[in-house]
């Protein structure tokens, strides 16, 4: 009697183990398989971002210095820690301010990650005090001329000068241009796709 209990005890420990061992191996293979079966089907998820990648993404450096609007020289990490939306321009005109004003609409609409994200202007524009003004929690980079021209280039994607592209540019918080949204794209499509950028991001 004791060995028939001492047998089945055995057998039902065996039969779990290989319940375990196969769910194991189910938990692990089974999204190796996934991605196989998509990339021999070239199949792709729906919700692809909105805005167009930077591929490869762009390392942006400061190599010289270059001054923001309040005179002080913009720190070596500007890029870091933080996600940044960027625009680019000469002078800032109507569309360059409908722009701002669309960039600051969107940092407002991100409620509890608005301290993950920043808003930068890169300008040629010696004359930035309206701006200022009306933007003050905004980083404004002007100064000196070559250098700003210099900084403002590494944006240019895809044979288009950033200077006269009227796109916003999201860098990540490891200083890599990643993203850019055309003028016409919808402001509620970039803020979607800010925010899920944000929400699957360890990194801001």
């Amino acid at each position: 009697m004791q060995n028939e209990t001492e047998n089945s005890e055995y057998l039902d420990r065996q039969r779990r183990g290989r319940l375990v061992f196969l769910s194991m191996l189910i938990f692990f293979v089974t999204p190796i398989v996934a991605v196989i079966a998509m990339y021999k089907l070239d199949w792709k998820p729906k919700g692809e971002s909105i805005g167009e990648l930077v591929t490869p993404a762009k390392r942006l450096t400061i190599d010289n210095p270059v001054i923001l609007s309040e005179g002080t020289v913009a720190p070596a990490n500007l890029w870091k820690e933080k996600w940044s939306m960027v625009y680019v321009t000469a002078a800032c005109e109507d569309a360059c301010k409908n722009k701002l004003h669309t960039m600051r609409q969107l940092h407002v609409s991100l409620y509890k990650e608005i301290p993950r994200m920043q808003r930068v202007l890169i300008t040629t524009s010696s004359n930035v005090a309206e701006l200022k003004q009306t933007y003050p929690d905004m980083l404004i980079l002007n100064q000196p001329t070559v250098e700003i021209s210099t900084l403002g280039n590494q944006f240019n994607i895809k044979n288009e000068q950033a200077i006269s592209a009227n796109r916003i540019y999201l860098v990540d918080p490891l200083g890599h241009l990643m993203m850019s949204y055309k003028p016409t794209t919808d402001p509620a499509l970039i803020r979607k796709d800010i925010t899920r950028l944000m929400k699957y991001s360890w990194a801001g």
